[in-house]
């Protein structure tokens, strides 16, 4: 195995650790991300090649580069690191990667994956530029508030009760979303992101204002059921608001008088 490489192009690299990325398993996080991704496209959520995904296996950090389109991405793409040797490497001229793409430069993403996997051990985190998402924060923005709530909606049972507890939130629950402020560089949101963790330490996502969502899971499955059942949130809520109806709400639990 050759040093690890730098975020540069890696244009002159005769070995470049490609076999991180080479696998026929459909699982593999090299295979999974360019899949996801091209999902993610459909929905809108990663634009213009905007957004993006970052899964962890043990110590290796699979990452979607800048700048690719979403929808074309490829496995020979994916930027990979060892958290354990980069976890506090905020800058991408500092950071060392095990493996780079020949073509393309590392997420500005990618210090804000590296704080989900780090402070909450999550197994993937999803970026996405979800115009729901960013509707609510502006929603938001004019009622003064950094805090996305809303109750008595079934899909809020998508959510886990949070950081290293069981079970998931039920239909009576609040679910809260912290929301930080947007900055001219991407790389510049990691401290506040995880101030909100520190904050919220139950979310398992954090909205930023005017610019998308970070959503985090203990595995890939749990990360994308999130991310979809924020996004059907933050669509309902905003087509709550344009009808009146407000986002929490005190309701009575339902209880059933039959005994089987």
């Amino acid at each position: 195995m050759t040093p690890p490489t730098t975020g540069l192009p890696a244009e002159n690299t005769t070995d470049n650790n490609d076999h991180l990325v080479q696998s026929d398993n459909p699982e593999h996080p090299a295979n999974l991300i360019p899949s996801l991704c091209a999902k993610f496209w459909t929905l809108g959520w990663v634009t213009g090649t905007g957004g993006g995904a970052s899964i962890r296996d043990d110590d290796l950090v699979y990452l979607a580069p800048s700048g690719v389109q979403k929808e074309l991405m490829k496995p020979s793409d994916i930027y990979v690191l060892s958290l354990a040797a980069q976890a506090q490497s905020l800058s991408r001229r500092q950071r060392v990667y095990l493996r780079s793409p020949p073509i393309y430069k590392p997420s500005q993403c990618t210090p804000l994956f590296l704080a989900a996997f780090t402070k909450r051990n999550a197994g993937c985190c999803i970026h996405t530029h979800s115009h729901w998402a960013v509707l609510v924060t502006l929603i938001l923005e004019q009622q003064g508030s950094k805090e996305f709530r809303i109750n008595n909606i079934e899909q809020i049972k998508g959510f886990g009760k949070g950081f290293q507890k069981s079970g998931n939130l039920g239909y009576h629950d609040t679910l809260v979303i912290p929301v930080i402020e947007n900055t001219a560089h991407e790389e510049d949101l990691t401290e506040f992101l995880e101030e909100a963790m520190d904050k919220y330490p139950d979310t398992y996502a954090v909205l930023v204002r005017r610019h998308g969502v970070y959503v985090w899971g203990d595995n890939v499955h749990k990360a994308k059921t999130q991310c979809e059942s924020l996004d059907y949130l933050f669509q309902l809520a905003v087509e709550m608001k344009q009808l009146g109806l407000p986002w929490i709400t005190d309701i009575e639990p339902t209880i059933p008088t039959r005994k089987d």
